[in-house]
């Protein structure tokens, strides 16, 4: 049996743009090989694929599949294995969201939330387990939220699925605790991607303010520090749990919001 004391490849899920991109940028720099999915038109997908080379990644491949779909699900993990050899680090981030009243949301919005939020990182994470036993090692990373650990209104789906996601962290990391084997969650705070930039701008339109009063305000109401969590601290966090340094760390819940959960 070989055993890897360090990550050699890793795949990144919804990773073509925002948090996951910025994940796998990070990862790029170590000279690790790198699967991604996501959407995006081909030449999106192009891009994002040579920026990661040219950030230092050995390889870097695309593999289009529906994470709501569990036969898409497997294939996107044998295709990871057939292509790059192995499966060391799994970062379950794909991830869509829907706000409405718990009366007035859409049944069909839930099942979907569920799926691609809570169901896929199941399915990813227990096809990817037998291939980390085989190399006694692997690093399971899960993008949770601060919505993970509290609730916000209009947000039943996604707070649900998100404290799901810490659940099945927990239960993995107790399972594989003897196997070098560890699972551990990311919760973000509001970080600055094109979907939070949406609602600035939805802020900024709906109370005739200006973009920068929109971003206080939106801050101000859940995160102290008054600032976004930069991609590059959650890629930075995200490192520091897949290399040995972390071999200890397992099951945790690891909030960087800026003070959101602290209150």
């Amino acid at each position: 049996m070989s055993i890897a004391q360090e990550p050699t490849t890793i795949l990144v899920t919804g990773a073509t743009s925002g948090i996951g991109k910025a994940i796998a940028l990070g990862f790029a720099k170590n000279n690790l090989s790198i699967a991604i999915n996501g959407f995006g038109k081909d030449e999106e997908i192009a891009s994002v694929l040579a920026e990661l080379k040219a950030n230092g990644a050995k390889e870097a491949i695309h593999i289009p599949s529906d994470m709501s779909v569990t036969a898409d699900i497997e294939r996107l993990i044998k295709t990871t294995q057939e292509k790059l050899g192995s499966l060391d680090v799994l970062i379950n981030n794909a991830g869509i969201q829907y706000t409405a009243n718990v009366e007035d949301f859409p049944a069909e919005k839930w099942d979907q939330i569920i799926s691609i939020n809570l169901s896929s990182a199941f399915h990813t994470t227990r096809l990817a387990l037998p291939l980390m036993k085989e190399r006694n090692f692997g690093r399971i990373i899960n993008i949770a939220s601060v919505h993970g650990l509290v609730a916000s209104v209009q947000k039943a789906a996604y707070v649900a699925a998100k404290h799901g996601i810490i659940g099945l962290t927990k239960v993995v990391a107790l399972e594989c605790a003897q196997q070098n084997i560890t699972a551990n969650s990311v919760c973000p705070g509001w970080v600055l991607t094109p979907l939070v930039e949406a609602q600035v701008d939805a802020i900024a339109a709906k109370d005739g303010i200006s973009h920068d009063q929109a971003v206080e305000k939106l801050l101000s109401e859940k995160q102290p520090s008054l600032r976004f969590v930069a991609l590059d601290e959650l890629a930075a966090l995200c490192l520091f749990l897949a290399s040995s340094s972390a071999a200890s760390i397992t099951g945790a819940s690891m909030p960087i919001d800026g003070g959101w959960t602290a209150r």
